[in-house]
């Protein structure tokens, strides 16, 4: 009962807003919202105590039945196991917080429409716990275009804005590329198992071990091909190198939706996959290799763009995007349990950062660009706090959660030692570089040295209302706690204990135990690399506030390539657009309007105008009358005649 509510509570919350948000008002809307929140994260907070330390029992609790056709039948179930009630407390948690936070954030929102953005929010938290709570891949696949229809909804909430509209279409149409992948990935486990449900699915992995499918002229096995059909469909919503261009494109939405996308729903959907999908996941040894590359090369690429970029939230998602890239090497090399607790760590410290980089720019009146902040520490100096709290822990900073998780990532990349293994390994290590650095550039450019704003911005920064700035003190509890309280458990000597059937580990799997008898030097490394990057960034940013500038100006072609984002979307312009674009208006001017409408049009118009001739045979004249029927009578005569 406890996990239901949890699912459907926020669910309750966003229809009454939709519905009667315009006959309640924005506060009513407001309060409904949260209420059906805190109820959600205390009821998924206490099925989370109850099944791991309450002596709780793991099972599905059916719902209904959703599609029955012939032999096929799918239920409305919640799936109650370790994974789904850690995702199901961490989601409900995060989302609560975020929902108080936007009460004051979109304070200065035009007075009856705010109702809708709370509805959207409720919305996209039932469409993740959705996927996190399904029993079986259609189920999970209804909450994974949730959550795509609902971020589509928040990214353009600000629809008056041409920009927030072309980012909401971005992210809707990328998100459907990968979701061709999850689709057929689906359909080709029915045809291998028979079945969509987990239960029957994990049952019968054995049983198909060796089965085989033909694709692009080739034969592979069948899991090789689920296995990378399913991670396409990660990479989309989880923003992984390739289909990751419509992830910075997302900040044009209000910050909440960006805390909401980055931290507890959408982006961590496709980890979670991989760690659901373990069972099948072990046996197609190539798929990972291809996830662990995939990770390894998006945790370093936007760990490079992000040094460059401006817009503080910018910095920000391309740090969300890097993470993610940990957590997929993580998964890639078997270590999913590494994955998921990143993924818990990354979600406090993540969303703590995003709320922080909103309250500075509700603090710099709406100015999100860093170059033109700089001296408000001790105007805002509780803000100050928690970002320097939240960027400890995305550098991996002992004893900050994300040194728990992020070293395990990178432990558990060194104990594979396959090739793909130690190439996530390395990359890690100079994503973790860069991380601190541009994490510090960040603080430094936003916090310190004189006041780049104007005097008008100076004079009215301010600290944000206790509204915005308690769920930040929460998030930063969790930012240091998380990690020496639940490593330990989800990592530690106990760790199937912990996570039981929820996640599998092949037999020839022994990721989790190689990754604590790793040389020392693979322990230090990431704290020594992630204290040279802070050091790095005060040297350059505190001592020598002008050598970025001669660096650039130096560099030119580097830094314009970093600052444009390894010019991804001019690629996919000149590659996908604008051939697509061309082809459209070809089809439209000559298929459409020359072809389609032109030839009838001919038709009726050619019709019209011989119409018009033989009208004008009809004279009046009963002479010419008599005349054309003398001559119809001569041919009739004449035809006869011949044929005779």
């Amino acid at each position: 009962m406890l996990f239901a509510t949890a699912v459907f509570a926020p669910l309750l919350g966003s229809l009454v807003a939709l519905l009667f948000g315009k006959q309640i008002g924005d506060r009513a809307a407001q309060a409904v919202t949260i209420i059906c929140m805190i109820l959600a994260a205390i009821c998924g907070t206490s099925a989370f105590v109850s099944l791991v330390y309450g002596g709780g029992a793991p099972g599905v609790v059916t719902l209904a039945t959703w599609v029955s056709s012939g032999d096929f039948s799918v239920t409305w179930a919640l799936r109650y196991d370790t994974l789904s009630a850690v995702m199901v407390a961490m989601i409900t948690f995060i989302a609560t917080l975020i929902h108080i936070y936007s009460v004051g954030y979109m304070g200065h929102e035009p007075h009856g429409s705010v109702w809708r953005f709370f509805s959207y929010l409720s919305l996209f938290t039932f469409a993740m716990l959705m996927l996190v709570t399904a029993d079986n891949l259609l189920q999970l696949f209804f909450g994974w275009e949730g959550v795509g229809l609902a971020s589509y909804l928040l990214i353009g909430y600000w629809y008056h804005k041409p920009s927030a509209c072309a980012a909401a279409i971005k992210a809707f149409v990328v998100n459907r590329i990968g979701d061709l992948g999850f689709a057929l990935g689906i359909a080709l486990i029915f045809v291998v198992f028979g079945s969509i449900t987990f239960d029957a699915i994990f049952a019968g992995v054995s049983q198909h071990q060796n089965d085989s499918y033909s694709v692009l002229g080739g034969t592979f096995r069948a899991y090789e091909v689920i296995g990378v059909l399913l991670f396409i469909g990660a990479m989309g919503k989880s923003a992984q190198l390739g289909l990751h261009v419509w992830l910075p494109d997302a900040m044009e939405g209000p910050t909440p939706v960006s805390a909401l996308i980055h931290a507890a729903t959408m982006v961590t959907a496709g980890v979670f996959l991989m760690a659901r999908m373990s069972p099948v996941l072990e046996y197609a040894p190539h798929a990972m290799a291809f996830v662990t590359f995939v990770g390894a090369s998006t945790a370093l690429f936007a760990a490079t763009v992000g040094v460059v970029q401006n817009d503080i939230k910018r910095i920000i998602a391309y740090s969300t995007c890097s993470q993610l890239g940990y957590m997929f090497v993580a998964a890639g090399v078997g270590a999913y349990q590494a994955s998921v607790f990143h993924l818990l760590t990354h979600a406090f410290f993540k969303a703590l950062l995003f709320l922080g980089a909103g309250s500075v720019i509700h603090a710099m009146s709406d100015e999100q660009d860093i170059r033109k902040m700089g001296g408000i520490w001790k105007k805002i100096p509780l803000t100050y706090t928690m970002m320097w709290i939240g960027s400890l822990a995305l550098a991996g900073v002992f004893p900050f959660a994300g040194f728990f998780s992020k070293d395990a990532v990178l432990e558990a990349a060194f104990a594979s030692h396959g090739g793909f293994a130690q190439y996530g390994f390395w990359c890690g290590i100079l994503a973790a570089f860069l991380t601190a650095f541009y994490s510090w550039r960040l603080l430094i450019l936003t916090f310190h040295g004189a006041p780049r704003a104007d005097k008008h911005t100076m004079d009215h920064v301010h600290e944000s209302p206790l509204v915005m700035t308690v769920p930040l003190m929460l998030l930063a509890a969790g930012a240091v706690l998380t990690g020496f309280t639940f490593a330990p458990q989800l990592l530690g000597e106990h760790w199937q204990h912990f996570w039981g059937a929820a996640i599998h580990n092949g037999p020839n799997n022994h990721v989790m135990h190689d990754m604590h008898e790793v040389p020392g030097w693979v322990v230090a490394l990431p704290a020594v690399v992630g204290l040279s990057g802070i050091a790095l960034a005060y040297i350059i940013y505190m001592g020598m506030p002008a050598l970025p500038a001669q660096l650039a100006e130096r560099f030119g072609g580097v830094y314009r390539f970093l600052l444009n984002k390894w010019y991804f979307d001019e690629l996919y312009d000149r590659i996908f657009v604008r051939p697509t674009m061309a082809l459209a208006r070809g089809l439209w001017q000559v298929g459409d309007a020359t072809i389609i409408d032109g030839i009838p049009n001919g038709v009726a118009s050619l019709t019209a105008q011989g119409a018009g001739r033989v009208v004008k045979v009809q004279t009046g004249s009963i002479a010419h009358y008599a005349f054309a029927m003398l001559i119809g009578v001569v041919v009739l005569v004449s035809l006869y005649l011949i044929i005779r």
